[in-house]
């Protein structure tokens, strides 16, 4: 949200109202933007409750993964795998979770290739 304050129109309204005069009916148009505002204001709240605690929405849903895993660890390939993530990005998130002592990275007990992050 902007510290100006809010606009004096509805910007989602005047975008209808633009698309309809520049291409046709805005119906469509409207009902994608209104949702993606709708994120944009949630992420926001998200962002800004989890400031205070030092963690990004990536870092939260890591925790919240190892959380609900059974055992509270999972191999760093299967956290990647259900957060949709690239393995780089699991490593950098592991690192910084780490780095917070909020995790730590442990041998898996029967693959010597795989690492399991532990939440701690």
């Amino acid at each position: 949200m902007s510290a100006r304050g809010p606009l004096p129109f509805d910007p989602i309204a005047r975008a209808a109202e633009l698309w309809s005069e520049r291409v046709g009916p805005s119906t469509t148009m409207a009902a994608v933007t209104s949702v993606m505002r709708v994120q944009q204001i949630l992420q926001s709240a998200v962002d800004n409750a989890l400031r205070p605690h030092n963690l990004t929405f990536a870092r939260y849903e890591a925790l919240v993964l190892l959380t609900f895993s059974r055992r509270g660890s999972l191999p760093m390939r299967v956290m990647g795998d259900r957060l949709q993530l690239h393995p780089t990005s699991v490593t950098n998130i592991v690192d910084r979770l780490e780095h917070d002592k909020l995790v730590r990275r442990v041998p898996h007990p029967t693959d010597r290739r795989t690492t399991l992050v532990e939440i701690t």
